[in-house]
């Protein structure tokens, strides 16, 4: 692995950064309290004041505190499930493809042969540089391809995402380059979506569960279960659900909206707090643009 890699440990937060920081402090104080927490509450516990905190809340996510708690609701992913679970059949069934508009993003995406990826990324460079997010520090990789790798640093930290992705390519070459990776990641979390080629490097069964998970439309939902039978193999629910875990590309290839059949939102490899606040912040902005009651 390339030496100047394993010391990049990542760059300053930005505002995003800063936006998710007071989120996650807001989450602890909400799931912590067994009512409502109002504005002037959780204002004071983080040391703002009111108008800041709203302007805070509004500018990440577009609605105020008091409605972001009810999306942040332990039972909001059981409603989400019920009002909007994505049937993946009939999805896959239009025709969709990696050439579709997909989620509210432009994305293609080329698959690693399998023979390749036996390689373990044996002749493979791949760039990678830190940037900023909505959902704090994330971490960028790509191959001349396309996007392979993104991570998150909130919970995990810096070094802890770094290797957990780079150990995926233990051949590969690792090598700093914020500057191209960057402008990526903008794209990646813009507003209105833009062009991004994706690099699938996993084995053929990743892949497929992967491919699936790219027909879940942003606001909307699946279980482990559904995704399970949209690929042909309806009885192995626990290799689809290591396969989702396994996911190089994060929020891009949505494996936040994969919920259990209770609607239990499982487990997230980039922290719990991370994919609950992706949810609420997906379904907020959607809510948001089609004029609901904020």
């Amino acid at each position: 692995m390339n030496t100047q890699a394993q010391h990049q440990n990542g760059a300053e937060p930005g505002e995003g950064s800063y936006h998710f920081g007071v989120i996650s402090r807001a989450l602890e104080i909400i799931d912590g309290a067994d009512h409502p927490v109002s504005l002037e509450q959780l204002a004071a516990e983080l040391g703002m004041s009111p108008a800041h905190f709203q302007r805070v809340f509004s500018r990440w996510v577009g609605v105020s505190p008091k409605r972001y708690q009810q999306y942040l609701a332990l039972d909001h992913a059981r409603r989400l499930l019920a009002a909007r679970h994505s049937v993946l059949e009939a999805s896959l069934a239009s025709g969709l493809s990696g050439s579709g508009r997909l989620h509210d993003l432009f994305l293609r995406w080329e698959a690693m042969s399998p023979g390749a990826y036996a390689r373990a990324g044996a002749g493979l460079t791949i760039r990678y540089g830190w940037a900023d997010s909505p959902f704090g520090p994330v971490l960028g990789m790509t191959t001349d391809k396309g996007l392979c790798g993104l991570a998150f640093g909130a919970d995990t930290g810096h070094a802890t995402a770094f290797a957990d992705l780079a150990a995926r390519w233990p051949a590969a070459d690792f090598v700093v380059d914020t500057d191209s990776v960057a402008p990526l990641l903008r794209t990646a979390f813009a507003r209105d979506g833009g062009a991004l080629q994706l690099h699938l490097i996993g084995a053929p069964f990743q892949i497929k569960v992967w491919e699936a998970l790219l027909h879940v439309p942003r606001g909307h939902v699946t279980t482990y279960t559904d995704l399970a039978r949209a690929v042909d193999a309806p009885r192995a629910v626990r290799a689809v659900g290591t396969a989702v875990g396994r996911n190089p590309l994060s929020y891009l290839i949505p494996c936040h909206r994969a919920l259990r059949k209770s609607g239990a939102l499982g487990g997230y490899h980039w922290g719990l707090p991370v994919k609950r606040a992706m949810l609420a912040w997906e379904a907020a902005r959607i809510d948001a643009g089609t004029g609901t009651s904020t």
